[in-house]
């Protein structure tokens, strides 16, 4: 297995989709808002096993005060390999200068 790192804000809605499905989260069921999402993102940082999407984290910020790492995903197979930390290590350096850091997760659908 030969991982390659990406920053790159461009993917196929069956890439996203399927690894949010992967992970079980519902916004899986929505791969062309997905798309757009990572469009609008400021940073986006990925894993690719070949052609294969295993790992993705997304940021957005201000770019001064605070940066939210809203995605932070990676399929089961590829978990406890050291991706993820690589991936966090790389967001955490590039918005090293914010205050504030955050991260969003959640397992659970809420309703509001």
């Amino acid at each position: 297995m030969s991982i390659e790192y990406r920053e790159v804000k461009e993917f196929k809605q069956s890439d996203l989709e399927d690894l949010f499905l992967a992970v079980d989260w519902s916004s899986g069921g929505h791969p062309e808002k997905l798309v757009q999402v990572m469009k609008n993102s400021d940073t986006v940082y990925s894993a690719w096993d070949n052609d294969q999407l295993v790992k993705l984290m997304n940021a957005l910020s201000d770019g001064v005060m605070t940066a939210y790492f809203h995605y932070l995903l990676v399929k089961p197979d590829y978990q406890r390999q050291g991706i993820g930390n690589n991936l966090v290590d790389r967001m955490l350096a590039k918005y090293q200068d914010c205050v504030t850091k955050v991260l969003i997760a959640y397992q659970d659908k809420l309703d509001f």
